[in-house]
């Protein structure tokens, strides 16, 4: 079995024999036959090694035609037709009130999702327009180190793309503009698309990024951006006198920057920098309004062609400002509290949960008198919430005076918090510039929001303070929603909350103002990302319910989405993707919707529907509370997933507290990718058959007939295409005492006994088999009452799904369970001796069991060193026959019985990569 072909066509051999026998397992067969040949030396690690390449091509050629399904065409001619099919208005007014909103604002998180190397990430793009398969060559290159600094300029290499994407985009609707209206062409301005990062600037769940590191990554964003508007003004005119301004504003906030990357914890050392940036230069551009008049006026003063050329780079100052995009700072709510109680509560009696606290932040947001500050007073702050905001003040005072800034609030569930939030942006006098956004993500916020959009929009200072500003705006976040109350629970949830919104805005008289919801999502079914099509991907997040809501009301949506980390990056990671990307996006129109659409049958039958999601919502909270699933799911730490990015997946815990380990001790990505690599999206998938026990046709009949049912369905099809309760069940086995006692029975594989002796000795109390038996048979027993359901409604053909998918799946299951199983072996075949007599062999074994690998290879390589000191490192006159060569044992030690464990630990985690591209996303 050398070739994945072989190895998906033994597991089809085997699942044969399921038929004979309900209870045989083909993923844990296949991995017992795999784990005989390792041990018997007929297939190395380096011959697994192949086996993971041909697996890895294979997954992202997947993944790249998956990702070529949702963004065909993406031929850069066939995309310019596709757009030009997009100007259907007759009148220029329609025409102008289309593309001068943005139909999608986009903003590039950092979540860590960085899974594949550049050579991956390069190899799969390149596949994903040209569907070629991808060789082994191709994926070959180092892995980079996943610091803040790299993630940043791969979100600033993602927006340039969308920059340029969007300039070819404005460059064709000003043509057809020019064409169809040559009379008034010239007033318009385009701004189909707006971009945005958090990168650098999200400061929630993490301690790490100091303010003045903020700071540098805007100034040298400001210093890209300006870069990139000298070369294309160049490139229309190579002498155009405003490149005299815009090339030494560049070299100046270069130069900034560099100032702000250097230590600046010494006093002196930030006075310099400080100073720098704050005083009159003439270099120091902070506004391009002047530039932008400048151009549009030239346009109308010049021939058609360079008049696009001058309106299109007017059309990317307007939209981009003295960046790469706007930026979103973030903060908790928590740490908001602690701040306006250090202010405002000295005493420590305001209960933001209660009326007094809104009566109290109200008079202080009215006589609250403007504060001045400078970077002294930032570095010396020690609340993360004020130093945000005087970050803000100072980055609007001295790198970019007109783009507003976001402020979103994590675990925001009381509208006193927002008003915390509004009177620090007043008191730094910076609330007309600062866009303050609750995030709805928590069980607790979802359930609640309602009543908190209810009271904050009966607020007149707040209601005053939105009208400055021109918008609503809130965040609704799939991540802990999808893990705590399941993604479908959540996604139904989150358009319940954007109803009310709708609601309340227009009982308060709001509907002269926008609504921009900001729906954080990744790019997997596990996190808010629809797999089928483009079109659900966008109304996952945002149904057609919630947006006719909008519309109904007269109130207009600004839809923003996120594309979240390496993943997210990839449908901008060549310029031929991103326009593809942006021109399905303009093709959907998400800011768009029918307000006379017939109404769905799912939203009339609460009956049913409010039912279907209670039980569901019921059925995730029962695992989430079960100590089977989080054991289960925490069995392997989180050993089995690849470094994804540079914020920490977990807190540190101890050996023993791992057996103990709350699924609130990891962070949603990380929880759902072990999920997918334990073969079942649990937060997906279960539940959905269990609320259907008992009414499955009438169910049936009101999912089919509706199309937010068909989509529910569609996103269930898509990860029930690529669920294995046989898998999860396998995992379990390798805990099974019996199993390992039972592998060297009557005399086969007689020279693992002692190890195997050994391991079912060792697992005779271990509680793992168990609990992932009990996983199992619970998930099972979901699973048939969701088959019987998903029988009576007619599959869609828009999430391609094939048994070879699924067997490819299953081999690279099986490779890797052989692999755990072979450095188990290796682990406790270790010799007993250590040099180190602090070093317990059971602890080593439990970190392994765990995964924790590079601990144990630690603690062994310690125990067993391989360069100490040596007899003939002495030059000695004097004999001896002592000691007799007992120490040359450490090398092969080293060689027979540690390096193997590495090595096969090194080869899962490409498995873990190549699942991950089966099921296109990380987590």
């Amino acid at each position: 079995m050398r070739s994945l072909a072989h190895l998906t066509h033994r597991l089809q051999e085997l699942h044969l024999r399921t038929a004979e026998t309900p209870l045989f397992n083909p993923v844990f067969q296949l991995s017992l036959d795999l784990s005989r040949l390792i041990e018997s030396g007929e297939l190395t690690l380096a011959d697994c090694a192949a086996l993971i390449t041909e697996l890895e091509c294979s997954a992202l050629s997947h993944r790249a035609r998956h990702l070529g399904r949702l963004l065909s065409p993406t031929d850069a001619a066939d995309n310019a037709a596709a757009l030009a099919s997009c100007f259907t208005e007759t009148a220029f007014d329609a025409f102008a009130a289309r593309w001068q909103r943005p139909q999608l604002h986009a903003v590039f998180t950092a979540h860590p999702t960085f899974l594949l190397t550049p050579a991956q990430t390069e190899a799969l793009a390149l596949a994903t327009a040209s569907a070629d398969p991808i060789m082994p060559a191709a994926i070959k290159g180092p892995r980079p180190k996943l610091t803040l600094a790299h993630e940043h300029a791969e979100a600033m290499r993602a927006i340039a793309h969308a920059q340029d994407a969007r300039d070819q985009i404005v460059r064709a609707i000003l043509a057809h503009a020019a064409k169809t209206w040559p009379d008034r062409w010239h007033e318009l301005a385009p701004l189909p698309f707006r971009f945005a990062s958090w990168v650098g600037y999200d400061m929630d769940g993490r301690t790490d990024i100091t303010w003045s590191a903020s700071i540098g990554f805007r100034l040298a964003e400001k210093a890209e951006r300006l870069a990139r508007y000298c070369d294309q003004l160049a490139a229309i005119d190579a002498g155009h006198p405003l490149l005299k301004e815009l090339r030494p504003a560049a070299g100046y906030a270069a130069d900034r920057a560099s100032d702000f990357a250097a230590d600046l914890s010494d006093p002196a050392a930030l006075s310099v920098a400080a100073n720098r940036l704050t005083a009159k230069d003439p270099r120091k551009l902070l506004s391009l309004k002047p530039l932008i008049a400048a151009l549009e006026t030239e346009a109308t003063q010049t021939g058609a062609e360079r008049a696009i050329a001058l309106k299109t780079l007017a059309a990317a100052m307007r939209a981009d400002g003295l960046g790469m995009g706007w930026i979103h700072f973030r903060v908790n709510a928590k740490q908001l509290g602690n701040a306006i109680r250090r202010k405002l509560d000295p005493e420590g009696t305001l209960d933001l949960a209660s009326k007094g606290a809104i009566l109290h932040l109200r008079r202080a947001i009215e006589q609250v008198t403007p504060h001045r500050s400078n970077f002294a007073a930032l570095a010396i702050e020690s609340s993360t919430a004020i130093r945000q905001f005087l970050a803000m003040a100072q980055i609007l005072h001295h790198v970019d005076a007109d783009a507003p800034i976001r402020m979103l609030i994590a675990e925001c569930e009381e509208p006193a918090t927002l008003l915390c939030a509004l009177y620090f942006a007043k008191l730094f006098g910076i609330a007309d510039k600062v866009d303050v956004s609750p995030l709805f993500e928590t069980e607790s916020a979802l359930e609640h929001g309602g009543r908190f959009l209810d009271e904050l929009l009966a607020e007149e200072i707040y209601r005053d303070y939105a009208r400055a500003r021109g918008r609503v705006a809130i965040q609704t976040g799939f991540s802990d929603a999808g893990r705590f109350v399941g993604q479908i629970p959540a996604s139904l949830a989150i358009e319940r909350l954007q109803g009310r919104l709708a609601e309340a805005m227009a009982k308060n008289g709001m509907a002269d103002v926008a609504a921009l919801i900001f729906n954080t999502h990744g790019e997997s079914m596990g996190r808010g990302a629809h797999p089928s099509s483009l079109e659900d991907r966008l109304a996952w997040p945002l149904s057609l319910w919630a947006r006719r809501r909008f519309a109904r009301a007269g109130i207009a949506l600004e839809p923003e989405v996120s594309f979240q980390g390496g993943d997210g990056y990839l449908w901008f990671a060549t310029p031929e993707l991103a326009l593809a990307t942006l021109t399905r996006i303009a093709e959907l129109a998400p800011a768009d919707t029918d307000p006379d659409a017939p109404k769905d049958p799912f939203y009339q039958r609460t009956d049913l529907s409010l039912d279907f999601y209670r039980a569901i919502k019921d059925h995730q909270r029962a695992h989430l509370a079960s100590r089977t699933y989080a054991r289960a799911v925490t069995a392997f730490g989180l050993g089995m997933l690849n470094p994804t990015g540079s914020r920490v997946s977990r807190r540190q815990s101890d050996i023993s507290s791992d057996r103990e380990m709350s699924l609130r001790q990891i962070r949603a990505i990380p929880h759902n990718a072990v999920l997918q690599q334990l073969g079942y999206p649990v937060n997906v998938i279960a539940g959905v058959g269990e609320a259907a026990e008992g009414n499955y046709e009438v169910m049936a009949a009101l999912l089919k007939d509706s199309e937010r049912g068909r989509q529910l369905i569609r996103l269930v099809r898509a990860a029930n295409a690529l669920a294995s309760v046989k898998t999860v069940a396998a995992y379990g086995e390798l805990f099974n005492s019996a199993y390992w006692a039972s592998r060297p029975y009557r005399g086969t594989e007689s020279h693992l006994a002692s190890a195997c002796e050994y391991l079912a000795e060792y697992l005779v109390k271990d509680d793992r088999v168990g609990v992932f038996r009990r996983l199992a048979s619970r998930l099972r027993v979901d699973a048939l009452k969701l088959h019987r359901l998903l029988a009576l409604i007619p599959e869609e053909n828009s999430v391609p799904a094939s048994e070879d998918t699924r067997r490819m799946i299953g081999a690279a299951q099986a490779l890797r369970l052989a692999l755990f199983q072979h450095m188990f072996i290796r682990a406790v075949s270790v010799p007993v001796f250590s040099r180190a007599n602090d070093v317990s062999r059971d602890d080593v074994l439990e970190m392994v069991f765990t995964l924790r690998v590079d601990e144990a290879l630690s603690q062994l390589r310690r125990a067993y060193p391989t360069s100490f000191p040596q007899i003939t490192d002495f030059q000695l006159d004097e004999p001896t026959d002592y000691p007799e060569g007992e120490d040359q044992g450490y090398a092969a030690i080293r060689r027979d019985f540690i390096d193997p464990i590495e090595q096969a630990y090194d080869l899962s985690l490409r498995i873990t990569t190549a699942i991950a591209n089966i099921f296109g996303a990380h987590g």
